[in-house]
């Protein structure tokens, strides 16, 4: 692994999630830097705390910075000028882990496509920086340079538009298929890491990938599962973050459009966490959906996890968060263990067929009764 510096806030929720983005991305850190405001002006930190991480690099030879945050093209070549090391911000840091970790062709389009789009910006800073006389060799690249580079990212990327365009296409084929042939859909989501593909698996039967690490699903996975009341098809989709740029969001619409034509989306909630981080990750995933136009009232809450705290742990946090009200619809879950799985799916049965209430009702699987099963 390369070692890197992380410059971050003092938050341990933020600590805690840019260490597991440098290690998603292969990057051991050998030393935090805490920043209060990571927004300053020409180093995205203060000039003396430049200075400092510019001090510990000479004693410590790491490989690159990590910056915990969004830099401007202009941030990022000041601290690096000042720095002499490469500096990786937040959205580069989560294209390297996308890139790490994609497997299917419509993945590895929408990453090639965020790169470029990330790449333009800074491209784009360097030619009006050459034209006012500034920053020359920005990148290594003269203002010439620059300037046909930044008509070829516009060409690539306006060859992969068209390419996940018609990704799209066979999407929406494969969605009318499914309307004919009257089966409907139930999307998951949720932040990264909340356990979402473990979920999956659990529901369907499969064996995806799972892991610790950040983003292990990229690419949307469907598969048909028997309910109370008929079938129905669930799919998997990439996990949120938080301070995800809109234009990343952009390039994975193809695969979160899913969530907009799902009948029901299960939002997934690690009720593990410690209650801020919970309610940060919950906070950014609402704001996803509304982005997305995905309707709170098609959404059910599963907090996950069950199993790695008390049941009074779980109720107090459901409390706290504001998920006590009926017509939220919410269920504690190990996705792991099984637990309230049968309970998950009586729930989705319910909320989906809504012409067949009668009939899952009167089903003989009644999840009351199920004592190894029990809802909180």
């Amino acid at each position: 692994m390369k070692k890197s510096i992380l410059i971050t806030s003092f938050s341990e929720e933020d600590i805690k999630e840019a260490k597991s983005l440098a290690y998603a991305a292969g990057y051991s850190v050998e030393r935090i830097i805490n920043q209060r405001h990571l927004a300053r002006s020409k180093y995205g930190i203060g000039i003396g705390k430049a200075e400092e991480v510019r001090e510990i690099i000479k004693q410590m030879k790491t490989d690159v910075i990590i910056f915990d945050s969004v830099l401007k093209p202009s941030q990022q070549y000041n601290l690096t000028s000042i720095c002499k090391i490469e500096v990786i911000d937040r959205e580069r840091l989560i294209l390297e882990i996308f890139e790490r970790r994609a497997s299917s062709t419509e993945s590895r389009i929408q990453i090639k496509l965020a790169q470029l789009q990330y790449d333009m910006v800074r491209v784009k800073e360097k030619v009006r920086l050459s034209k006012v006389g500034e920053q020359p060799g920005f990148f290594g690249m003269g203002k010439y340079d620059a300037d046909v580079y930044y008509l070829d990212i516009k060409k690539r990327a306006a060859v992969l538009k068209r390419k996940l365009q018609k990704e799209e296409t066979r999407r929406n084929l494969y969605r009318i298929q499914r309307t004919r042939a009257g089966l409907k859909t139930i999307s998951l989501s949720g932040y990264t890491s909340a356990g979402k593909t473990t979920l999956f698996n659990t529901l369907t039967g499969e064996s995806k990938t799972i892991g610790q690490g950040m983003f292990t699903t990229l690419s949307t996975s469907t598969r048909a599962i028997d309910l109370l009341a008929g079938r129905v098809l669930v799919s998997d989709t990439v996990g949120f973050i938080s301070k995800l740029p809109a234009y990343m969001i952009d390039a994975f619409k193809s695969t979160l459009h899913e969530l907009t034509y799902s009948c029901l989306v299960i939002l997934v909630i690690d009720v593990s966490d410690p209650l801020e981080e919970i309610r940060k990750k919950l906070d950014s995933s609402i704001a996803i959906l509304n982005e997305l136009k995905v309707p709170l009232t098609r959404v059910i809450y599963v907090l996950n996890k069950i199993d790695l705290i008390t049941a009074d742990d779980a109720i107090e946090k459901s409390s706290r968060l504001g998920l006590v009200d009926q017509s939220q619809l919410k269920l504690h879950v190990s996705a792991k263990t099984g637990y309230n799985i049968n309970h998950l799916k009586f729930l989705v049965a319910r909320q989906i067929f809504t012409d067949s209430d009668e009939n899952v009702a009167h089903s003989h699987i009644n999840p009351s009764t199920d004592n190894n099963d029990n809802n909180i």
